[in-house]
């Protein structure tokens, strides 16, 4: 349903899919959702700024989310979780799958209930799973040996198609034998699909170690490939013979074949791979005691037996059974595990102790330890490691003694933010494969670097004062995948770059990142200097940041990197024009940011007719010299957004700047842009802050499939100019406009705004001194949310809305008031009230509140305490949150107001 192409066509503007699963907190869901939408990792140290970052991530845009794998129950949490999503535009859904039909019944949603698979569809998945390349059906003597199969699955999906994937290389015999395998018969009360054993059971054995080790990750873990690629490596379960292929390669070789039996399935977040909950319950269930993952396995203490161990960092308070790993003595693996980046967890034993006794170890992650602040010598007992992770902790340094983990395979110090310097001996560990450090303090490569012949991951490099050695130390190095060269104005000579063969080496992503106080005594210097760091043709992401040449080079622009999806160009502050980029014909990302000697952009962009032919998302950023932009019709056939943010002096765009945009245009903190009142057909939605100061009147018609309008800062606003009727129009949002008068200009139009705007659903009219009163002829009947911060038009909301409105929410914003509501105030239909950002409220009216069903306190400081009365019994959701002199009245169970909420149903304080 998720790519259902009913979906596409639905047109949302934001698509996210989360695995909420076993472990549930409102802090992480929340976090995790906000993660989806962004696709990055966010910092937010508490709820109140995740709950803010998601609000104005979705305020005003129509979203699909899919809340997948849910059990928990508790109300009062998931009306936490529903409150920052309610400000997305309507017409937006959220998708909860579930095995639970409680959970089912608490969302308060209409409940779908999946069937089993009928008999011939049974057989279509296992057909198209079971069909070797080329074949169009199996035989009979197969068809007849496959539908007995089929018959044993017992219509799970999972299972027809695993089988199907097995018996795709399997002769008639091997079929034979699979149908009549005793395997089938497992006692019930084991709960493991038979047909998932069948197929772990003919996997071949390396590939049974590499999918058993997944028993340590939790259910719907997001594995990222190269990662997972690596631990396996660090188990020596990557079979090299006479070590003639290379180690990574063969990883990707295991991976591709457990995801192509259906082991692993492709995740819609990013890059990574999910494995099916039954597949995780048969990884555990086939390697018995040797694997203990802490909570799922239910006792406390760990066996001798065990080899490998893992946990979630939010599992660690609750254990207190660190004491007995030292009975498993013969340990491999310590993982702990989170999906977040800046989780922490603390360790309970000596560091020093663990060493000392571990001598076994071969995977040892202390990943966000914020215990570890010092790596004790004794880590160089640990002979047989072959995997060591420091990210994330406070260590200044490492011991020389690291140096002696001849074995050691991977080190990783990502995110150690007081780490100064690696290891002055790090080349003796000349097995090293992978060596990741970005984000902490070193600036400087250890001697003798160049020496780690083994070394093919690298995320950073620091060029050196002596730019020959250093670049002759990278050059020497046989990197693949991803790689950030910092300090590049330490090359000197221009044929010190060469000596980094970069354009041998099988990179994906490149950064290279100059000083940003760097002043360049020669502009062609530096033009040849980054004319010699030139990737290869594989390269798919380029970021150049705070070069100091003039001009670009050639291999820039002119698709040798034929592979190139996506270039930023970053405070190149003495590039006085752009380059040809248009004829980059994979390019889908351009960003520009902060290039200070651009006045103008004209043809030398395009550099032909048919320009940027993949273009999809184009971003300037920080251009405070850029004045003008002379486009061509013929570029950016498929551009869907144009972003413009902070470019002061640019002055507008032409007439001529028809870009045929197709989803949305974003201009902020740009005054003097103007938008050429010419009709744009195809544009969705538009977001406007701190930008087009000329605007006066704003022309609706001109944009007849806007879905969504922001208009934030326009100074000179007053009006919302219509002739038409306006079918798509559902979220309009106006604030902080200071001179905004109106919906409609005078005279020209008489039809009342609920025959003009007819799909609006939600209004905004925020900061607006200027509006005093909604339109004659009341608004929109579909209207079901506003946001309003004046209150003679929320005094006036029960004039004007239509009996059979459908307003159910109301969100009330920097209102200056010290008592709210009056009992006259809100309309009868309303079920849901929202007050934030009133810093000067201190009393709530009790007559005011009644209809409610839902009421939602947020960020009002001098919120003293609830009515006297208490609240009126037909609100059952109660959330509070940022509001400290009324949370500590409402503590269970000797807050002062703690009797006046007790019976809500779902309450959520914060």
């Amino acid at each position: 349903m998720y790519n259902d192409p009913k979906t596409v066509d639905a047109k949302f503007d934001i698509k996210a899919w989360v695995c909420v699963s076993n472990h549930f907190h409102v802090f992480t869901v929340i976090r995790t959702i906000l993660e989806a939408i962004t696709k990055e990792k966010d910092d937010s140290g508490n709820l109140e700024m995740v709950h803010k970052k998601l609000k104005e991530k979705l305020s005003g845009r129509k979203f699909f989310l899919v809340l997948d794998d849910v059990w928990n129950k508790r109300p009062v949490e998931w009306e936490a979780v529903r409150a920052p999503l309610s400000y997305g535009a309507p017409g937006s859904k959220i998708l909860v799958t579930t095995r639970d039909d409680n959970v089912a019944s608490k969302m308060g949603s209409k409940v779908h209930l999946l069937k089993r698979l009928r008999e011939d569809e049974c057989w279509n998945v296992f057909e198209n799973n079971a069909l070797k390349d080329g074949d169009l059906e199996l035989n009979d003597e197969l068809k007849e040996i496959g539908r007995r199969i089929v018959e044993k699955c017992d219509g799970l999906p999972l299972a027809l198609k695993t089988i199907g994937c097995l018996l795709r290389t399997k002769s008639s015999s091997e079929w034979k034998s699979i149908l009549m395998s005793e395997i089938w018969h497992l006692p019930q009360d084991s709960k493991i699909i038979p047909a998932l054993v069948m197929s772990y059971h003919y996997l071949p054995s390396h590939l049974k170690k590499c999918f058993a080790y997944c028993a340590l990750f939790p259910k719907d873990y997001e594995f990222v490939k190269e990662k997972l690629i690596l631990l396996w490596m660090a188990q020596n379960f990557l079979q090299c013979p006479q070590q003639v292929r290379d180690p990574i390669e063969i990883g990707e070789e295991y991976f591709n074949n457990l995801l192509s039996m259906s082991f692993f399935q492709q995740s819609v977040v990013g890059r990574c791979f999910i494995m099916h909950d039954l597949l995780n319950d048969l990884a555990k269930y086939v390697c018995a005691d040797f694997y203990f993952r802490l909570k799922f396995d239910k006792t406390q203490y760990i066996s001798k037996e065990t080899r490998n161990f893992s946990f979630e960092f939010h599992d660690v308070k609750s254990f207190y059974g660190f004491e007995s790993l030292t009975d498993a003595k013969r340990l491999r693996s310590l993982l702990p595990i989170s999906e977040f980046l800046h989780s922490q967890w603390h360790f309970k034993i000596s560091i020093h102790d663990m060493f000392s006794k571990f001598k076994f170890l071969r995977v040892l992650s202390f990943c966000c330890c914020s215990d570890l602040k010092e790596v004790p010598n004794s880590v160089g007992n640990l002979k047989h490691l072959h995997l060591l992770d420091l990210s994330n902790t406070m260590i200044q340094k490492l011991p020389e003694s690291i140096c002696l983990l001849y074995n050691l395979l991977i080190l990783k110090l990502n995110h150690c933010s007081k780490l100064e310097e690696l290891p002055l001996n790090l080349h003796k560990l000349s097995k090293l494969h992978c060596l990741e450090f970005k984000k902490t303090k070193v600036k400087k490569m250890p001697m003798h670097f160049g020496e780690l012949k083994n070394l093919q991951v690298l995320n950073m490099f620091f060029i050196d004062r002596n730019s020959e050695l250093s670049t002759k130390q990278l050059g020497g190095l046989n990197l693949h995948g991803r790689l950030s060269i910092n300090e590049v104005q330490n090359i000197s000579n221009p044929l010190d770059a060469l000596e980094a063969n970069l354009k041998n080496k099988h990179l994906v992503k490149l950064e290279l990142e100059w000083k940003s106080d760097h002043i360049p005594d020669d502009p062609m210097k530096e033009k040849e200097v980054l004319q010699n760091l030139q990737p290869s043709k594989h390269l798919e992401s380029l970021s150049i940041c705070n070069y100091n040449g003039t001009k670009f080079p050639s291999w820039v622009f002119d698709n040798s990197l034929s592979n190139l999806v996506f270039l930023k160009l970053k405070d190149c502050k003495y590039c006085l024009c752009l380059p040809p980029l248009g004829l980059l014909s994979s390019l889908k990302t351009l960003k520009i940011v902060g290039l200070d000697g651009i006045v103008s952009i004209g043809a030398e962009f395009y550099g032909s007719n048919s320009s940027f032919a993949s273009l999809e998302r184009l971003e300037f950023h920080n251009m405070k010299e850029w004045e003008e932009w002379e486009c061509k019709n013929t570029s950016f056939p498929r551009l869907e957004g144009l972003y413009v943010d902070k470019c002061p002096k640019l002055k507008g765009l032409s007439e001529q700047h028809d870009l045929h945009l197709k989803k949305v245009l974003s201009i902020w903190s740009s005054p003097l842009v103007n938008i050429p009142m010419t009709n744009y057909d195809f544009l969705e939605a538009m977001m406007i802050n701190g930008g087009w100061d000329s605007l006066t009147i704003f022309m609706l018609d001109l944009f007849p499939k806007l879905r969504t309008l922001r208009l934030t800062r326009c100074q000179n606003l007053r009006r919302i100019s219509q002739e038409h009727a306006h079918s798509h129009l559902q979220f309009l949002a106006i604030s902080d406009c200071p001179q905004f008068e109106s919906f409609l200009s005078e005279g020209l139009s008489e039809k009342p705004v609920q025959i003009l705007i007819p799909s609006l659903t939600w209004l905004e009219i925020i900061d607006c001194p200027e509006v005093e009163m909604f339109p004659d002829g009341g608004l929109s009947l579909n209207v079901k949310q506003m946001n309003l911060s004046s209150l003679k038009l929320i005094a006036s909301l029960k004039e004007i809305l239509n009996p059979n409105t459908c307003l159910q929410s109301l969100y009330i914003e920097n209102l200056d008031v010290e008592c709210f509501p009056d009992e006259v105030l809100l309309p009868r239909s309303l079920s849901c009230l929202v007050i934030s950002e009133c810093p000067n409220l201190k009393n709530m009216h009790y007559k005011g509140l009644c209809h409610l069903s839902s009421l939602r306190l947020g960020d009002c400081p001098s919120l003293q305490c609830l009515p006297e009365e208490g609240l009126p019994k037909s609100i059952s959701s109660l959330s509070i949150i940022g509001c400290p002199l009324l949370k500590e009245r409402c503590q269970n169970p000797d807050g002062e107001d703690w009797e006046k909420i007790a019976h809500i149903q779902e309450l959520y304080v914060e």
